[in-house]
């Protein structure tokens, strides 16, 4: 099969009660990890490439190792999605590079210039077939190059109008999801109300949730077992996550979740393995990881297994 839109993944999860995992990739590891969880869950993939990943991997690989995942995965539906692409220049260059999926993020820009800017993209995006995702409100925390303190939640009295002068597929919000790993000081809140209300005033279309991994505990106490310091790091429960599928959320990122479980893996074999140095004995285990932590969330958060 090769690589689809997400326009057909959105609409089953819309009417399914379950979103669709979108995953940051930078290596072959991270992408083999996740192919092989959504092919063992038979789940829908859409795999994301950022713009610190362009910088760290060069795209030509990174389009080569989907590639690759795609021939690998069969029947397995993937998506190539540019994640937060900040101008009209490179989600152009992404659409023309054979990208199936693009991220107009603008947010930061006062909202007649986001439409104006999203509107562009999707003018040429959807003239070749690709389908286009903006962003209406600002989540905080730092996103590789998206850097936001304060943040702020999405007006939902905007989101009727940005999405009818825009024609995008597809709406990120901010709800009191936050990038990074640490997320909350304090007890994690989402604005519930906030999505169902957007949902009302957007019936039937697919809203996405960014900042959403939910930094397992599991992986900090390795890390920290093994000499890393992350105390205080905090994600978004899955419950919650779990119950924003069962309504307009079709699409999750979840990106430090994948980072943390590579890092406790590494961290841990390095160190009860000290005279070991071929990359390929560490990078084995922490691939297994990955695999094993999508497998998780395809299974208990993101309700996306046995969908295709």
């Amino acid at each position: 099969m090769p690589l689809v839109t997400s326009k057909e993944m959105f609409a089953k999860a819309y009417k399914g009660g379950y979103a669709i995992g979108a995953f940051n990739v930078n290596n072959m590891e991270q992408i083999q990890g996740i192919v092989q969880a959504g092919k063992e869950t038979r789940s829908p993939l859409i795999l994301q490439i950022s713009m610190g990943a362009r910088k760290y991997a060069n795209i030509v690989y990174l389009k080569k190792l989907i590639e690759a995942a795609v021939i690998d995965s069969q029947d397995l539906p993937i998506c190539m999605h540019l994640d937060h692409g900040d101008s009209y220049e490179i989600c152009k260059q992404c659409v023309d590079d054979g990208f199936t999926s693009v991220m107009i993020d603008a947010s930061a820009l006062p909202f007649n210039e986001n439409i104006a800017v999203s509107k562009k993209v999707v003018e040429y995006a959807h003239a070749r077939g690709v389908v286009v995702e903006a962003e209406l409100g600002t989540l905080s925390g730092v996103e590789e190059h998206v850097v936001n303190e304060y943040g702020h939640y999405t007006n939902p009295s905007e989101v009727e109008e940005f999405v009818n002068k825009t024609g995008v597929d597809s709406l990120a919000i901010a709800i009191g999801t936050s990038h990074g790993a640490f997320k909350f000081k304090g007890a994690a809140e989402l604005r519930f109300d906030i999505l169902k209300e957007v949902s009302e005033k957007l019936p039937d279309f697919p809203i996405v949730l960014h900042g959403a991994s939910s930094v397992p505990q599991e992986f900090i106490a390795e890390i920290n077992r093994y000499g890393g310091n992350m105390q205080g790091a905090q994600g978004v429960p899955e419950e919650m996550l779990r119950k924003a599928a069962k309504m307009a959320v079709c699409k999750i990122n979840i990106d430090s979740d994948i980072r943390l479980a590579i890092t406790a893996s590494i961290r841990k074999y390095l160190a009860e393995n000290p005279s070991r140095f071929d990359p390929r004995d560490y990078l084995k285990p922490a691939r297994q990881a990955v695999a094993d932590m999508v497998k998780h969330k395809i299974l208990n958060v993101l309700g996306s297994n046995d969908k295709i």
